[in-house]
């Protein structure tokens, strides 16, 4: 792309795909599995969208670069990463369609209704769990700028009428999800669990939701990331899903 973007001491660049670079800081949280499927399990064309909690901003990105979403407004309570959000952007030539946020979003006003909102928060509670000594990993993964209901809530605060909710979870904390999302309005439409392989328990929920739809929930076929049990090759659909950006039509509506 011909950008040259200078690193601090704890960064380095990884290469995602084709397309896409990314700054990451090696202290805090990469980029992961939940991400690259929540991006990938998005279906559709979206003016707008929100990505509560951006991180790095890679599902942003994944969506922009896939024209999943014509532009994001990514919303990062934690400066530096809000600050590193916008520097991706401008590493991938997406200044023009992905804004970083830097705010508390249970204190966001944005003047304006949007046809998504994804995000991938926090999943431990505030008490639960060793807090990790980086901070923005704790924030990251504990609910200290909100929990899963303050997230939801947010999210149909920031909705049109009859528009998207995508979240990844952890499927231990499931019923909090879903029963906060229908506490402020968003039923959840469209769920599928991830395993890793045939023999484990699952160890992400991914859910899709619209703000003012009826009740009615097409649980999919869950899942299978690796086909075998050494986690070295992966199965079909996680095959095509890597070579598409996006489920197979199995699991979509």
């Amino acid at each position: 792309m011909g950008i040259v973007m200078d690193l601090m001491t704890n960064e380095r660049i990884d290469y995602v795909n084709d397309k896409l670079s990314l700054i990451q800081r090696v202290d805090g949280l990469t980029f992961g599995t939940d991400a690259l499927l929540l991006a990938g399990y998005i279906n559709g064309r979206y003016a707008n969208g929100v990505e509560i909690g951006g991180g790095s901003g890679i599902i942003s990105m994944l969506l922009l670069t896939r024209e999943k979403v014509g532009a994001v407004r990514c919303i990062e309570v934690q400066k530096e990463y809000a600050e590193l959000i916008g520097r991706n952007a401008e590493l991938n030539s997406l200044s023009d369609r992905l804004t970083p946020v830097c705010s508390d979003v249970r204190k966001y006003k944005p003047g304006e209704e949007y046809d998504i909102v994804f995000t991938n928060p926090p999943y431990m509670k505030s008490t639960s769990g060793a807090h990790n000594e980086k901070t923005a990993k704790t924030v990251a993964r504990h609910e200290i700028f909100g929990d899963i209901r303050d997230f939801c809530h947010s999210g149909a605060r920031l909705l049109k009428f009859g528009g998207t909710f995508a979240v990844v979870y952890r499927p231990d904390r499931l019923i909090d999800l879903v029963a906060a999302m229908r506490d402020v309005g968003i039923e959840p439409k469209r769920m599928t669990f991830v395993h890793a392989d045939t023999d484990s328990e699952p160890s992400m929920v991914l859910i899709e939701g619209k703000k003012g739809g009826k009740s009615g929930l097409m649980l999919t076929k869950p899942l299978i990331i690796y086909k075998d049990k050494n986690h070295k090759e992966y199965g079909e659909d996680m095959e095509y899903i890597m070579e598409n950006g996006s489920f197979p039509a199995g699991y979509k509506r």
